[in-house]
């Protein structure tokens, strides 16, 4: 059995992990840009400013994808590319540049996936308070109408916003990403619920001007979480793990608190009760701009928590194996593409893509010139294996994107840390396919039989 005739296997970028041309041909600064010039920010005081040349190197990058066999390629679009401001002048050069890809990339038949915002917010709408003003559901929405505009003629597929959880929680709680906030619950919660508003505009403004029908989705994250052992107790405690949380401090992290608004068109009615007094003012009308019909829900994985049930709720296994797996520090674990993805569209009933997984590897360029990444391998074809079964049973998963397609700045772990299928020498830009590459290129070309 394989996956399917309609699966979409691709792999998956972001504008300032790959492309440089931070300060080039008439580019905005975004958040980042700055955010990199603080000491000790980034692993090395590394930074994106020329991160993979993939400004100058995308025609001999999308080759790659063919040699690949990728059938899709999920990349961000540089919002201060395309508005240096955010709002306004056009930057005339920057849709050049995203034309010249989307071209590159039919003509290979490879199909362009775009995402509207991968957290590089323009500095110009930071100033301005970025997501915490409601303003920039305005902003978003006109960015939106910008690439409707420019690129819906040959692009169909788009995603609003990738992972609203790492936005909020890492950017605007913790302070560890771009903008470096500390935000109040309050405070956390006003910025979600523009965000939410923002998406629900764009997904207005995209289907409004595009000049195509479109399929439009969103990239949000979180663990898929396993039963520790296959019990009916455990399985529903692994399962209410992944849409609840008891404090609202974790509401903005959470995976539920914007599924449910987009999806259901309302908050989840108990977290919603513990979040209510800290909630800005909400209307209908807002609920109604959230929950604009989208075509399918997106979702990037890693990795997932073992669960048990513990007198009838959740209860995480500390270590569910694999926390000292370095680099990353992430943990190994295959089930998780297979519960998850059951219980995700149990609850919401939609089409499903991965639009990220992947492993992050000690890769390093053997004597024979090759790229020997076997952990990587292991890591794909077990995944790969849990997300097949799922499939059979039932599942509308429409596609998988690895993450990534090449090594690239991980932002706060700066250049140690390679997730790509292609190995990316960073003082010479020199291109490496790593033995996973090629196995990806087997599984793509088997459309997953062999798994």
């Amino acid at each position: 059995m394989d996956f399917g005739k309609n699966f979409i296997w691709g792999a998956a970028t972001a504008a300032y992990q790959i492309e440089g041309g931070a300060f080039e041909d008439g580019k905005g600064l975004n958040i980042f840009d700055t955010f990199c010039q603080i000491p000790n920010k980034i692993d090395n005081n590394d930074n994106g400013n020329i991160a993979c040349d993939h400004y100058h190197r995308w025609k001999s990058d999308i080759a790659l994808m063919k040699e690949i066999g990728l059938k899709a390629y999920r990349f961000s679009l540089s919002w201060a590319r395309i508005l240096p401001e955010g709002i306004g002048k056009i930057n005339d050069k920057g849709i050049e540049f995203y034309n010249n890809i989307i071209d590159e990339l039919l003509k290979n038949d490879i199909e362009p996936y775009i995402t509207l915002y991968h957290w590089d917010l323009p500095l110009a709408l930071d100033k301005l308070g970025g997501w915490r003003n409601p303003e920039i559901v305005r902003w978003f929405s006109e960015y939106a109408k910008v690439v409707a505009e420019n690129f819906s003629d040959r692009v169909k597929y788009f995603m609003t916003i990738n992972e609203p959880q790492v936005i909020m929680v890492n950017g605007y709680q913790q302070g560890v990403l771009a903008p470096g906030l500390n935000l109040t619950v309050p405070e956390l919660l006003d910025a979600a619920h523009n965000l939410l508003k923002a998406h629900g505009a764009a997904v207005v403004t995209l289907r409004t001007y595009a000049k195509q029908s479109l399929s439009i989705g969103y990239a949000p994250c979180g663990q898929f979480n396993m039963p520790l052992n296959e019990t009916p107790e455990d399985i529903e405690a692994a399962r209410r793990s992944m849409f609840s949380f008891d404090d609202p401090y974790k509401s903005v992290g959470s995976l539920v608190w914007y599924n449910d608004p987009i999806i259901f068109g309302k908050y989840p009615e108990n977290e919603f009760a513990l979040c209510e007094k800290y909630m800005p003012e909400i209307t209908d009308s807002d609920m109604t701009l959230i929950s604009q019909p989208i075509d399918f829900l997106g979702h990037n994985v890693y990795w997932g928590h073992m669960v048990s049930s513990s007198d009838g709720m959740p209860e995480i296994v500390s270590d569910p194996g694999g926390f000292k797996n370095p680099p990353h520090k992430w943990p190994v674990t295959p089930d998780c593409l297979y519960w998850g993805t059951k219980f995700l569209y149990d609850r919401y009933k939609m089409p499903i893509y991965i639009t990220e997984n992947g492993k992050s590897c000690l890769d390093e360029i053997s004597q024979d010139g090759k790229v020997h990444d076997t952990e990587r391998i292991d890591y794909i074809n077990g995944y790969l294996k849990g997300l097949k079964k799922s499939i059979l049973e039932g599942s509308d998963v429409r596609g998988y994107f690895q993450w990534s397609l090449m090594d690239n700045f991980e932002w706060t772990y700066g250049y140690k840390d390679r997730f790509g299928l292609i190995y990316v020498d960073y003082n010479t830009q020199k291109r490496i396919l790593k033995d996973s590459a090629y196995r990806y290129n087997e599984i793509i070309r088997t459309n997953g039989s062999d798994l």
